[in-house]
């Protein structure tokens, strides 16, 4: 029976030893587009309890593994940028100049990374099958670094496209050797992350919103922006800021109210897990608990229940029950939401 169950596992394992690699990379790109998060094989109970030590723990890892990723969501918000991204590509193909972009803003954890690289992935594995090689780069993705300086964001440019930067390059020569880069690799689609980062209050900031609009002007690609709350952290103010608003869509992220799409969330993550002794239905019965428990918030709800999955593998209960969760500490501002109603409560 050992030797059974064992050999199950073993047959459900992939080459699952690469180390992942932050998107930020050209190569960690590539990898987010071609590696699909592919659910592990459950064993039966029977068979999950007659394995070895060391095949249990090599099973278990790889649910741990795959409990911290889970799946995307499409939700309503990363249609709607997927769909605004698409037309914009579009449009912009044949633009000679004043191309137009996307900028994605609203609270922290409220998927707006989610949606615009879920928009770039759909956009490169398109890309792959229309016309790709070696040297072509479809997508591109870049955050935008704390105090960030022009020469900084460049050389994020660089360090995604591979290119070596000396340290006594300067800006022009590392400006320069991206967009040879990229207008060679027929670059369609920038991401750049991260932009509350730029403060058009300061000259710093000024300088970063020029040399990205030096980027889109040289490079015949869709700029698509996301960051906090741009909308009212002065993305928009001044001759700067009338100009971005000017070229750019605006699509608002926000907390999900209670209601189907939340129920559905709710529902589609628990269909995801892979616990030996979870009861389907649990946490759809709970999905009014959850909302309240993490404000509606995107990235507070997926922390929770990866963090509670994890913790059944690692204590054995195989399950997630409204107890574990309660025990469960989440980022400070879904917590902090929480104490005022347990406050008036008691």
């Amino acid at each position: 029976m050992v030797t059974t169950a064992t050999s199950a596992f073993e047959e459900s394992l992939e080459d699952d030893d690469e180390v992942l690699r932050p998107l930020v990379t050209r190569k960690g790109w590539r990898q987010f587009v071609g590696r699909p998060v592919v659910p592990p094989v459950l064993l039966s109970l029977r068979d999950w309890e007659a394995l070895d030590d060391e095949a249990r723990m090599s099973y278990d890892d790889r649910r741990l593994d795959y409990h911290g990723e889970l799946v995307v969501v499409r939700t309503a918000v990363v249609e709607k940028v997927a769909l605004e991204g698409r037309r914009l590509t579009r449009l912009n193909r044949r633009a000679r100049g004043a191309r137009r972009g996307l900028i994605v803003s609203g609270d922290g954890g409220t998927g707006k990374s989610t949606a615009i690289t879920y928009l770039g992935k759909t956009f490169e594995l398109m890309s792959r099958q229309q016309d790709f090689g070696a040297s072509r780069i479809p997508v591109v993705y870049v955050t935008v670094p704390m105090a960030a300086t022009p020469r900084m964001l460049a050389v994020e440019f660089a360090r995604f496209l591979g290119i070596p930067v000396v340290r006594r390059a300067n800006i022009t020569d590392v400006m320069e050797s991206v967009c040879g880069v990229l207008e060679d690799a027929r670059t369609g689609l920038v991401l750049v992350d991260e932009i509350h980062n730029m403060d058009l209050n300061t000259r710093r900031g000024a300088e970063v919103s020029d040399t990205l609009k030096y980027f889109s002007e040289r490079i015949a690609a869709t700029f698509v922006y996301a960051g906090i709350n741009l909308e009212s952290e002065g993305l928009f103010s001044g001759t700067r800021g009338q100009q971005i608003g000017s070229r750019f869509k605006l699509i608002i992220t926000g907390a999900f109210p209670y209601h189907d799409e939340w129920k559905g969330l709710v529902a589609t993550l628990e269909a995801a897990l892979r616990l030996h002794r979870h009861k389907p239905g649990t946490l759809v019965a709970l999905d009014e608990y959850l909302h309240q428990r993490t404000g509606g918030m995107i990235g507070s709800l997926f922390s929770l229940i990866q963090t509670a999955a994890m913790e059944a593998i690692d204590d054995g209960t195989e399950m997630i029950t409204k107890t574990a969760l309660d025990g469960l500490q989440l980022d400070r501002t879904a917590e902090s939401q929480r104490r005022p109603k347990a406050s008036q409560r008691s």
